[in-house]
């Protein structure tokens, strides 16, 4: 039986918070998690990042009544395409939200099974007693670094250009997204967060807190926690989703 729990911050320095999340969890076989973290101004990273959760989650509502039989990859990958034109038309007809986007990480949760959809930097990873793996690639001028080895991934967490991402949703008129697939078995952990956290606490730490840092339904708070005590300069979400 799945579980899911969330927690959003503006962190330690920032005036807004400009991350949104979603989490349902509607019946024993299925569960979605999204994290978005908006880009773009004063207020339009609020509006981008809200806007695509809301998007998302409306679309995915009304294609499942449309097209039941849908696979959730299919339906992860056209709910997003539907976020992305809300967002970039939003972005051209308001002159305040010239030139906004957001990050996207999405997970559908079938039985035993985790189709996951990514945009930009924000994370997912899959935590079990085997360890923990960063289920998603980072769309960031930093990560194209990395895997030219041309940077170190110690490096890379210090870099002063990290926060520059190559893609986000609704920059452009249609999306760019990957998609993921992971099995899952009773008791095995998906973080969805966005950099915020990943920036401030390391891979081995969120390891820790998931498996043996105290009851699943806090996990977040103590993620959250760790930013916060080391200056979160960014906003700080997570999503903890236990199969």
């Amino acid at each position: 039986m799945s579980k899911a729990w969330g927690v959003t911050d503006r962190g330690a320095v920032r005036q807004q918070n400009q991350d949104a999340y979603y989490v349902d969890v509607p019946s024993q076989e299925l569960a979605l998690c999204v994290v978005c973290d908006g880009m773009g101004g004063a207020r339009a990273g609020n509006v981008a990042s809200r806007l695509a959760v809301d998007t998302l989650v409306s679309a995915m509502r009304q294609r499942v009544e449309d097209s039941p039989g849908d696979t959730a990859e299919a339906l992860l990958a056209y709910s997003a395409e539907q976020a992305n034109d809300a967002v970039y038309r939003r972005a051209l007809s308001d002159p305040e939200c010239r030139g906004m986007g957001t990050t996207m990480v999405a997970a559908i949760v079938r039985m035993d099974t985790a189709d996951i959809l990514n945009i930009g930097d924000s994370r997912c990873y899959h935590v079990s007693d085997g360890g923990i793996v960063r289920l998603t690639r980072d769309h960031s001028v930093v990560e194209d670094l990395v895997e030219r080895g041309e940077l170190t991934p110690e490096a890379a967490r210090s870099h002063p250009r990290k926060n520059l991402i190559t893609r986000a949703l609704g920059s452009e008129e249609h999306i760019r997204a990957d998609l993921y697939k992971q099995s899952l078995k009773p008791g095995d952990f998906l973080l969805l967060c966005s950099d915020g956290l990943s920036n401030m606490v390391t891979d081995q730490e969120i390891l820790y807190e998931i498996l043996h840092g105290g009851p699943a339904e806090e996990c977040c708070q103590r993620l959250l926690d760790i930013a916060l005590s080391r200056g979160a300069p960014d906003n700080v979400t997570a999503v903890l989703l236990q199969a």
